[in-house]
């Protein structure tokens, strides 16, 4: 049975490996330069691609195919995303100091939770275009990559520095 929580999870993953498709496409052109921010193969926020994404091996058409997607993605949600905004913005401040008003603050979060349905529909439309670029051997690899990813979020936490690791189930 499918959870509500696996289809997110799912979901996280795809963007992830969408948003390293869309990072290897914008920094397609330049070699991997050493260490440190977009200049140097990282994204805006200096974090590294996602490694299995390179793992893909994206064509030239593939990575302007996908830019192209990703850049009209943005283009189509601005209005959006800035609706978004507007309305956190705009929210019930509850540390105000004012008396709670919980139909404001319901009102607020359902107008959030409409745009926000909104731009996961598109997002999800976004993904689904992406993919259709890929070969059937890089799906496979996407989804091995995906399975890896799930498998290794389920796995228990390791135990704290000193404590013993048991060998056995027994």
């Amino acid at each position: 049975m499918i959870t509500l929580r696996t289809k997110k999870s799912a979901t996280l993953l795809a963007l992830f490996g969408v948003l390293a498709l869309v990072t290897m496409a914008g920094s397609a052109q330049q070699g991997p330069p050493p260490f440190g921010g977009p200049e140097h193969g990282h994204g805006p926020d200096g974090r590294p691609p996602i490694p299995f994404a390179r793992e893909l091996n994206l064509t030239d058409a593939q990575k302007a195919q996908i830019k192209q997607i990703a850049d009209s993605f943005a283009a189509s949600t601005k209005e959006l995303r800035d609706k978004l905004k507007a309305l956190h913005d705009s929210a019930p401040d509850p540390l105000s100091g004012a008396a709670f008003d919980e139909t404001a603050v319901r009102a607020a979060a359902q107008a959030r939770a409409g745009v926000e349905v909104e731009l996961e529909v598109a997002h999800a439309k976004m993904m689904s275009q992406i993919f259709a670029v890929l070969t059937d051997e890089q799906k496979a690899q996407l989804a091995a990559h995906r399975q890896q990813f799930e498998q290794h979020r389920g796995a228990p936490p390791p135990p704290p520095p000193g404590e013993d690791v048991p060998l056995t189930d027994n």
